[in-house]
């Protein structure tokens, strides 16, 4: 079965990310697309497996297979987080509604550590640009900054928004490069410390709901073991098709 096949036919769930899901969309920007498809149990019986993740085919589209998505969720992979919460939801069928229903089973006291580090790699590039070219990124430190507030906000209140809010113009100044880097330095560093302090008292657990989780996840493969095997179709089509040529 095709990549584009498993997108077009097998998609649970799809949104907008990006800036548009930020609220920091401008004129121009880019609609960024994101899903999760369940591939057919049938195909995992075979020696060659279904992808774990499919580029395309639209422009600016990406999509996971639902385990592969469900795995970097429980790592509290803050890009897959964060696409569980968009606020722009395109489509979700039964089970992808249900995915969505367990996003609190995913989140935990983990994402203080993958979000730190994650914001600590993007600073690091930020500083080399700094240091090479005199300024920084600006598109980048403007994410980074709504990264950190995310987190230290999820780590507060156990809540993850994406939406900036208020946050926005304050943020696309510094997209426009009109914040000297010392103050944006000094935002990221507040914002670092207030996400440590969070991250003691906060009301998340400190393990995600794994066993939650796996249980839809099976549920899910048995129900999909019980419809007929796409292959096989294939097969059957294309031995018709000669049967009739």
């Amino acid at each position: 079965m095709l990549p584009e096949t498993l997108v077009h036919d097998h998609t649970i769930y799809a949104c907008v990310m990006g800036s548009r899901a930020f609220g920091l969309a401008t004129d121009g920007s880019d609609t960024d697309r994101r899903g999760v498809f369940l591939a057919p149990t049938p195909l995992f019986w075979r020696f060659e497996k279904p992808p774990t993740h499919v580029e395309g085919p639209g422009e600016e589209q990406f999509g996971w297979e639902l385990e592969r998505f469900c795995e970097l969720a429980l790592r509290a992979n803050p890009n897959i987080l964060e696409c569980l919460h968009s606020p722009l939801v395109e489509y979700a069928d039964d089970t992808g509604r249900e995915l969505l229903a367990l996003r609190g089973a995913f989140l935990s006291r983990r994402a203080h550590d993958t979000f730190a580090r994650y914001a600590l790699g993007q600073r690091k590039k930020l500083e080399a640009d700094v240091r090479v070219h005199g300024a920084p990124r600006w598109k980048h430190a403007m994410h980074l900054l709504r990264l950190l507030t995310s987190s230290r906000d999820l780590l507060r209140t156990g809540v993850l928004t994406i939406d900036v809010g208020e946050l926005r113009e304050p943020l696309l100044a510094v997209k426009r490069g009109e914040v000297p880097w010392p103050e944006v330095e000094s935002w990221m560093g507040r914002l670092a410390d207030e996400a440590e302090e969070e991250a003691h008292r906060s009301p998340l657990p400190e393990e995600p709901d794994r066993r939650r989780v796996e249980d839809f996840l099976v549920r899910v493969r048995r129900a999909s073991a019980l419809q007929p095997d796409p292959y096989d179709e294939v097969v059957q089509g294309v031995v018709h098709g000669r049967g009739v040529g």
